[in-house]
């Protein structure tokens, strides 16, 4: 056994290493190949290094005080006002310290939510008591913004102080003019009417705030960090200039407005881009002439990362986005359920999506330090460059008019679209990987329950007089899940799902990993593939293929394998009727010599995966 004071002398013995001692090492590896390969860039174009050296003069950005633990949010989203009461009561009672009620309309509602109506909101709330030091944060709509009022008229009603009362009302003309992308009133309507609202809520006592810049709504639609920080940043000084405008004090009006960002599973991004808000923020203070003050930052875990297809998965994911918007100070967290994608949770996936925040809170620890991350030389750089590029995307968002000026120019429409596109190609080449969707797929994966609710009818808000390019909330995983839906009809109706017949040639040691590969590749897009043992030779491999029924086929072995057979196995297959043959592997210098042997495509890593799947489809519907 040894001693600690041997495990030091043991420490000392080694000479510190040093970055160009690294370096050094990698060049080793590289063997030539340029450092840059290992340097990658985020949606922004902001530089990844492999390596950072620690941060020094940094100092923790003020956010959450330690030891606080934030807010543990919990959605109450179910059309069924009683269901909805039921469900309030019961996760309070098991560890949540707050609700979002999920309105009707809202950006998150995502198809559910509650009815704006008085009655509903007394249904819900039945129980609750609300001056008990309980969160509450309103998601609405336009069309069911007068669940605020109705709220606050709830309150009045139960002799229930207001300023007891710890309520955030959500009104958000802004974000929800970004995702319908229309809007019956101009910005210059609409002051009045949301600034009446607020000044009225806080005449009556609540404390709020009242206003957020919901950086969700960029997050949804596919945008990068910092457009979805400059989104908040333009949104909170629109509301700011609103309320200063018709007679509210800045250093009032600030304390009226809060932010609302989406956590997703990328850590060093979440955690860097909530550490970023907190110190623009602090320069939108200075240039206000106040002192710096933390402005309240609620995070809801992504719901574009969320997928139809194996999603327990989204539970893995959902605990990466509340572990690190957690460490980056938020003051509340909401995290969606992992079955949400494909309708409305259960009590199973309500009970996760509580417990992912009480374990990590309970058992974890992770309220206990402030800004852990400080000093970190990775986040320190990122976060500093998502502040320099949030910044020059707020100046230019202010240059256009402000935030509803720029809708109408369509300026942060065109970043988003742009930044979506670059996305959904690394997703459709799979260089993103989005795990159960578009690669590790289980086409034999057991049905998943949610409730059975019809969702609530809205009326209309009024006539879109005022038209722009629209934000919807997209979910990254959708394309290759509707060809898996296919699938799924396909069996339905024909009792079977379309299939691939797997050709391995030579021993196990040259198919396998080809063979891995094109199974997953195929069944990624619904096309069952069909294993089949090693083949010596391509007259029994065609035999084969003729006996396992499958219309298309895919070759899988080794460089040299292919080189000596694969002419030969293609047009064997082609000959017992194969309809199209794919190869999985780059064709390289065989490449016209193979397809005039019959091979029609080839399948390797960093290819359109989903382009050559959705074609498969065209193929398979056609014969």
């Amino acid at each position: 056994m040894t001693s600690e004071t041997d495990d030091l002398r043991l420490a000392a013995d080694f000479a510190p290493a040093s970055y160009d001692d690294w370096r050094k090492l990698v060049d080793g590896v590289l063997k030539g190949a340029p450092f840059e390969k290992l340097v990658g860039t985020t949606s922004d174009g902001l530089r990844i290094e492999p390596i950072y050296r620690r941060a020094a003069n940094t100092a923790p950005v003020t956010g959450r005080a330690a030891t606080a633990p934030w807010q543990v949010m919990q959605r109450i989203d179910h059309p069924d006002a009683s269901a909805a009461n039921a469900q309030a009561r019961h996760d309070l009672e098991n560890g949540a310290t707050g609700l979002t009620l999920v309105f009707a309309g809202a950006n998150g509602a995502h198809g559910y939510g509650l009815a704006p109506t008085a009655e509903t909101i007394e249904k819900v709330l039945d129980g609750v008591f609300l001056d008990a030091g309980i969160a509450i944060e309103l998601e609405v709509g336009p069309q069911s913004r007068m669940a605020a009022i109705n709220l606050a008229e709830y309150i009045k009603r139960k002799d229930i102080p207001p300023g007891a009362c710890n309520i955030r009302f959500g009104l958000d003309p802004l974000g929800a003019c970004a995702v319908w992308g229309s809007s019956p009133y101009s910005w210059e309507e609409i002051v009045p009417a949301l600034t009446s609202g607020i000044k009225g809520l806080a005449a009556l006592g609540f404390k709020g705030p009242f206003a957020p810049g919901d950086g969700r709504v960029i997050h949804d639609a596919g945008g990068s960090e910092a457009q979805e920080l400059a989104f908040v940043l333009a949104a909170g000084v629109a509301y700011l200039r609103a309320l200063e405008s018709t007679g509210v004090a800045l250093e009032v009006a600030r304390r009226m407005i809060y932010a609302r960002l989406a956590a997703d599973a990328d850590q060093f991004l979440t955690m860097a881009k909530f550490r970023a808000l907190r110190l623009l923020w602090a320069r939108i203070d200075q240039a206000c002439g106040l002192e710096p003050q933390p402005v309240f930052v609620a995070a809801d875990t992504a719901w574009r990362m969320l997928t139809r297809r194996d999603p327990y998965v989204n539970m893995l994911r959902a605990t990466m986005a509340t572990f690190s918007a957690g460490l980056a100070g938020a003051n509340a967290i909401t995290v969606l359920p992992h079955t949400l994608a494909l309708g409305l949770p259960d009590p199973l996936a309500r009970r996760v999506a509580r417990n992912t925040q009480l374990v990590l809170l309970e058992e974890s620890n992770l309220a206990k330090v402030s800004d852990p991350a400080a000093g970190s030389g990775g986040i320190e750089t990122l976060t500093q460059q998502l502040c320099e590029a949030a910044w020059s995307l707020f100046q230019e968002i202010e240059k256009a008019g402000g935030l509803f000026a720029a809708f109408q120019q369509n300026l942060i429409q065109r970043k988003v679209a742009a930044t979506r596109a670059a996305r959904e190609t690394d997703i459709a080449r799979r260089k993103t990987v989005l795990t159960g969707a578009s690669a590790f797929p289980n086409l034999g994966e057991a049905h998943v329950a949610v409730l059975d609710a019809q969702p609530v009818a809205l009326e209309s808000y009024g006539e879109a007089k005022f038209k722009f390019d629209a934000l919807p909330p997209i979910r990254l995983a959708a394309p290759f899940e509707r060809l898996r839906d296919k699938s799924d009809e396909t069996l339905k109706a024909r009792g079977a799902r379309p299939k691939v017949f797997i050709a391995n040639l030579g021993t196990p040691a040259d198919f396998t990993a080809r063979a891995t590969f094109a199974k997953s590749f195929f069944e990624t897009g619904g096309i069952e593939a069909v294993d089949a043992p090693a083949f010596a030779d391509p007259a029994t491999l065609a035999s084969a293929f003729k006996s396992a029924g499958a219309g298309f086929v895919c070759l899988c072995s080794s460089d040299k394998v292919y080189a000596e057979q694969a002419l030969a196995a293609a047009k064997a297959l082609q000959a017992a009727g194969a309809k199209h043959i794919y190869l999985a592997g780059r064709p390289g210098e065989q490449e016209a010599a193979l397809r005039d042997a019959g091979i029609g495509d080839f399948i390797f890593a960093g290819d359109d995966a989903l382009a050559m799947l959705q074609q498969a489809w065209q193929r398979m519907e056609q014969t």
